[in-house]
């Protein structure tokens, strides 16, 4: 496994954590706090794909 793989594992766990922990709490500061992150570390996740393939392709 590359760095680059380990990177995109390590984001798409935290974004599943983040949703997660968004959907069970009852605040709902927090819940729109940990949903937006989760959302933040899914793009980080897509990005970082792209860059992959990209770099799987040259």
């Amino acid at each position: 496994m590359t760095d680059l793989e380990a990177k995109l594992e390590r984001f798409e766990t935290l974004a599943a954590e983040c949703e997660l922990i968004g959907k069970l709490t009852t605040d709902g500061a927090k819940r729109e706090l940990y949903l937006r992150l989760g959302l933040h570390y899914r793009e980080l996740a897509d990005d970082l794909r792209t860059l992959i393939a990209t770099k799987d392709a040259a």
